[in-house]
């Protein structure tokens, strides 16, 4: 059983606390490590030798800066398998669905690399007679990133390399509930060869969180997670002076048009309900039947939630693996309870699924609520599970009402073959992803990541072209010579 290190200036060390963690396998409910809850003495650590090494840093040419980027795509792919089995171990996730995330964390890397086209400014001769103003991107100093757990790999690197090439220093805060996954990642770090002080990484629970939002040399924090503790962040970062993204939960809902074709999309929808067990910000939520579709939809949508294999994610096969921890699963047979008892009839029932050779993992199997109302619990929070709850509407009007009554606007997908309806929907519906015939609107790196309402706070979002206005301050230059 591995207990994991702190990976500041350059090497691995232990942390200061004496208060360790438990890492789970959720897929087999064994314990597979330890993880150090570290104090705000590690942070303090990690955030000195970051600013220590900054201003080398910041006058290192771009151009070199991105080489290291170049070197370590090269060194990623070199492990990405081993990576991704990593994350299949710690998470839960399929293997299929962590290779994804680990292609799409690359392609961070990728796109980061743009850095001299994207972080350059602007100029204007003459602006008066003799007088010509410049706008200069330039970095600011050390930031860092607050992880969740349903994506270990892939999300800190929606801020990481953008942050670090523009000549910032980072520090990297993995969940405490799978550090492995960054762990190995830092080991390839390690072997690229950055300058000591330059990419950090400490572990650990809320003592670490407030020591980086209260750190006062970190001028910046990139946190995802849920909407409490994202308005929480969001609100510290502003006592204390710092840029903030702060990417929250969601609720998404998902319309069916009466001229989808549902045959060739039921894949899709399968997907965006149940991929990685619904543990992610844009997975399927509420499956709205619009018109006369909620027959053959509810019929069909059963059938292949049903014919799901449920198990371990690095067997051959399993299209669904289990929740991330003992108490995740219990918060999510939670809200199956309330659902029940508030009224919503549950039709596909996945509390006691049975998974063969695996009877202490975290498994929930498919589950589809029927005759659900918009004001039930199950409608309006998140899950995070594998619950999806169907709602029957009139037509798009009221679906649309539906995703703009919502405390949530990350993610809203709609099925349909009318360019006209398909329109209407991306003009109207209040969120800031939008899926037209899929059921998963993740943009990649080069567009960027984020909703709105409370699924977001702060003002520029993760990855895309903005991301690069996040991590620079714009210096503007007024000069006249004579």
């Amino acid at each position: 059983m591995r207990r994991v290190k702190n990976y500041i200036n350059g090497e691995w060390v232990e942390s200061e606390t004496k208060e360790y963690g438990e890492v789970w396998c959720p897929a087999t409910g064994e314990k597979i490590g330890e993880v150090p809850f570290s104090t705000a003495e590690d942070i303090d650590q990690a955030v000195k030798a970051a600013k220590e090494a900054y201003w080398e840093w910041r006058c290192t040419p771009p151009l070199t800066r991105a080489r290291y980027f170049f070197k370590l795509k090269n060194l990623f792919e070199t492990s990405f398998e081993d990576i991704s089995r990593i994350l299949v171990t710690e998470e839960g996730k399929t293997l299929d669905e962590a290779r994804g995330e680990v292609r799409r964390m690359i392609e961070n890397v990728e796109h980061a690399t743009g850095v001299t086209t994207l972080m350059t400014g602007y100029n204007l001769e003459d602006i008066a007679q003799g007088i010509d103003c410049t706008a200069e991107r330039q970095p600011i100093g050390v930031f860092g990133v607050i992880a969740p757990f349903n994506f270990p790999a892939m999300v800190p690197w929606w801020f990481l390399p953008y942050a670090v090439v523009c000549g910032n220093t980072y520090i990297v805060k993995p969940s405490e509930q799978v550090p492995m996954t960054q762990t190995r990642i830092f080991e390839v770090i390690d072997e690229c060869g950055f300058p000591e002080g330059v990419i950090n990484m400490v572990h650990g629970a809320r003592e670490a969180v407030n020591g980086m939002l209260y750190h006062p040399d970190i001028k910046g924090i990139s946190f995802v997670g849920q909407s409490s503790t994202a308005r929480y962040v969001y609100k510290a970062c502003g006592e204390t002076g710092k840029r903030v993204q702060s990417l929250g939960g969601a609720k998404n809902f998902v319309l069916v048009m009466p001229d989808a074709e549902l045959d060739k999309h039921m894949p899709s929808l399968i997907t965006s309900f149940y991929g990685c067990a619904g543990e992610r910000c844009l997975s399927g939520s509420v499956l709205v039947a619009v018109g006369d579709v909620y027959k053959e939809l509810k019929e069909k949508f059963v059938a292949a939630a049903k014919a799901l294999r449920v198990g371990n994610g690095l067997e051959e096969g399993v299209q669904m693996g289990p929740v991330v921890s003992k108490k995740h699963k219990e918060k999510v047979l939670g809200y199956i309870e309330k659902g029940i008892q508030e009224g919503a009839k549950l039709i596909l029932d996945g509390r006691n699924i049975k998974v063969e050779r695996y009877p202490n993992g975290f498994y929930i199997g498919p589950t589809i609520f029927d005759e659900v109302h918009p004001e039930m619990t199950i409608t309006k929070e998140e899950i995070f599970g594998p619950v999806v709850s169907m709602i029957r509407v009139k037509n798009l009007d009221e679906g649309l009402k539906l995703i703009e009554n919502s405390e949530y606007g990350n993610a809203a997908c709609l099925y349909t073959t009318n360019g006209k309806t398909a329109r209407e929907f991306k003009y109207r519906a209040v969120a800031s992803m939008m899926g037209i015939n899929l059921g998963i609107a993740a943009p990649m790196s080069f567009f960027p990541f984020g909703g709105t309402k409370g699924s977001f706070f702060g003002d520029i979002k993760g990855h895309g072209r903005e991301i690069f206005q996040f991590f620079t301050d714009t210096k503007v230059v007024i000069q006249r010579w004579t």
